[in-house]
């Protein structure tokens, strides 16, 4: 056989098993997700596009390469351990949390399965991770945000609303998040002239009735730091406040979007794209154990000015100049 025709059949044979193996489907890697809002709530459906953006530029593409599982938890803590258990039980090869209450149910299901969470304020005290640079189990993620954040909530408050001296920290007291926050705005609360004081609530019901405790004595304000129960109560919430008229500084900008005065955190979309990230290096092989927990790099401020009106407030053309959106 000539030398020529030789590497000839060469090419052609170890040509053969990659095209075999360009002709086999590619592998179906599984995804659960455990939400901790409502299915029908518009705010998750920013957040799983965010999300699947983020696998879709990474080369994951749902149906082809990847299954996604998502449970709803509507903010209920005993859903969240149920669907906590089903997601499981489905063998997902890595699994997403939104939020500390379906990060703890998840936790609770299984310490093997890896496990991302977002939305998350003190994974270390929560006991999720040894540590933000070393989680060592089968967890990691991304903070939401730390608890010097409740000092400049209280700034934006006295800021957007001078006359505020009284300011009720809306919190659930069960979450080490409730409880650091308060804190931090308690801290800061004299540098401001500000008597602030918690109001606990952990589900709607409470909700109408300690507000309007609260906002018996005049000049009044309203901090609602972060928690699942807030989250899936936001239209009470914001209803509450403005028909007592107390200005409202929020966690979240889906709070202003649907009528809150303003808003300062994270951009939680930027979370679950990032959340993401970390979800592909996990079914690339890496562990939870050895990958940082990540803080916030981008931050929004949302302000309502149709809110501030009816408040009677005029917000301050410098802040107006920092806000990241401004609602009409």
């Amino acid at each position: 056989m000539r030398r020529r025709e030789f590497i000839s059949l060469m090419g052609s044979a170890a040509a053969w098993p990659l095209a075999a193996r360009a002709q086999q489907p590619e592998r179906m890697r599984r995804i659960g997700m455990l939400m901790l809002f409502a299915e029908d709530d518009p705010a998750a459906k920013i957040r799983i596009a965010a999300f699947i953006e983020g696998l879709q530029q990474l080369g994951w593409t749902v149906g082809r390469n990847v299954e996604i599982d998502v449970r709803w938890s509507a903010a209920d803590p005993v859903r969240a351990r149920r669907y906590a258990a089903e997601l499981v039980a489905l063998a997902p090869d890595v699994v997403m949390a939104g939020a500390s209450e379906a990060t703890a149910a998840l936790r609770d299901a299984t310490r093997t399965v890896p496990i991302v969470f977002a939305g998350v304020t003190d994974p270390v005290g929560a006991g999720y991770v040894a540590s933000l640079a070393r989680p060592g189990g089968n967890a990691t993620g991304l903070v939401y945000v730390e608890y010097g954040m409740g000092g400049k909530w209280l700034e934006l408050l006295k800021e957007i609303a001078p006359r505020v001296t009284r300011a009720a920290v809306l919190r659930d007291p069960t979450l080490p998040a409730g409880i650091g926050l308060l804190g931090a705005i308690q801290s800061a609360a004299p540098s401001f002239g500000v008597e602030t004081s918690p109001v606990d609530v952990r589900d709607a019901s409470e909700i109408e009735r300690v507000i309007v405790d609260f906002a018996r004595k005049p000049n009044g304000g309203l901090i609602v730091a972060t928690s699942p129960a807030a989250v899936v109560n936001r239209k009470p919430i914001i209803d509450v406040a403005a028909k007592h008229r107390l200005p409202a500084v929020y966690f979240l900008n889906d709070f202003v979007e649907e009528g809150g005065l303003i808003s300062y955190g994270p951009n939680v979309a930027d979370q679950y794209r990032r959340a993401a990230g970390y979800i592909d290096r996990i079914l690339k092989g890496e562990k939870p154990a050895d990958l940082p927990v990540q803080a916030p790099t981008k931050f929004d401020m949302a302000i309502n000015i149709k809110t501030a009106k009816a408040l009677g407030l005029t917000v301050p053309p410098a802040l107006i100049a920092r806000a990241d959106k401004v609602i009409e």
